[in-house]
């Protein structure tokens, strides 16, 4: 690619299962690119499967945010975004091509739409104040603080939930705009897939990672000291297969219902890919059953020839 790029940012983006990896590579492979993960998981070591880390797929290419945290400590989006500009600028500083590759649409959010976050501390009296709430008074709480409340997974676990009021009852300084954003012209790709290709591919991947040990790394993780509660907070597949090994669910039960799970995440990620859309980010959108890599380069292509005077 020999067109001057009149973008600082390659950000890959789509639902679970979709290929975003692979295309990320490939695209980086080509760019001079060093990938940047947004996936609230794949920063915690020892979570490899569960997240779908596929680091065999990465080669010869730098990657960031991935294994940089023991399984089990804390991690949030004001943490993310944090080393996501001082991944940018690192990567930039060395005139390579920073590449953003996820599906976690709050992470993807942060780094994109510029705003500064500023971190929330833990309230130990209001966190004490909730745990006397049921969970439907939590919910309705969180709804009062948030009436557009987008992230349904906040609604869905009771810490997340709890932690979702925290923040939200946090005054107005937890939000500033004060420290400047870095000057970041980002381009945007998204994957698509016909529902009938994405379900198939959620199926055959939720088996492969059962064949290939993820019931054995969430057992590790519990026997490493990792709380079940704590393994519910990491995801649909620490939580349906903690079921498994606790004896509450069978196999096959767990089996079904963690697939079902992943497809309704699935939507639930194009939901906030819309949002993101309507709220001026553009998305440039691929076939991912085609040729994925060729279109991405054609968008390219025509953003360079754009930036240098028309197509």
């Amino acid at each position: 690619m020999t067109i001057p790029l009149p973008f600082n940012l390659l950000t890959i983006l789509g639902p679970t299962a979709s290929g975003k990896t692979r295309l990320a590579v490939a695209l980086a492979e080509r760019l001079r690119g060093e990938i940047i993960s947004a996936d609230s998981r794949q920063v915690f070591r020892g979570m490899d499967i569960g997240s779908g880390k596929d680091l065999h797929e990465y080669g010869s290419i730098p990657y960031h945010l991935i294994n940089i945290l023991n399984a089990g400590e804390e991690f949030s989006v004001f943490a993310f975004q944090r080393l996501f500009l001082e991944a940018w600028h690192r990567i930039t500083a060395r005139e390579r091509l920073p590449v953003l590759c996820g599906g976690s649409g709050m992470y993807l959010d942060a780094a994109l739409r510029g705003y500064r976050m500023a971190e929330v501390p833990p309230d130990g009296q209001l966190r004490a104040e909730l745990a006397l709430k049921s969970d439907q008074e939590l919910c309705l709480i969180l709804n009062s603080l948030r009436p557009d409340q987008h992230n349904q997974t906040d609604l869905l676990d009771r810490q997340r939930t709890i932690r979702a009021i925290e923040i939200a009852r946090h005054d107005s300084s937890a939000w500033s705009g004060a420290e400047p954003y870095p000057e970041i012209h980002p381009l945007v790709i998204g994957i698509r897939l016909e529902r009938p290709e994405m379900r198939r591919r959620i199926t055959e991947r939720l088996r492969q990672r059962l064949d290939n040990g993820l019931i054995e790394e969430v057992r590790n993780l519990h026997d490493r000291g990792i709380a079940w509660e704590r393994l519910d907070y990491y995801g649909l597949e620490y939580r349906y297969v903690g079921a498994f090994l606790r004896g509450d669910l069978s196999r096959n039960d767990m089996f079904q219902k963690l697939n079902s799970a992943i497809h309704d995440f699935a939507k639930r990620q194009g939901n906030w890919f819309r949002k993101m859309e309507r709220q001026g980010i553009v998305i440039h959108w691929v076939d991912g059953a085609g040729e994925p890599l060729e279109e991405s380069l054609a968008i390219i292509a025509v953003a360079g020839k754009n930036e240098s005077g028309g197509v």
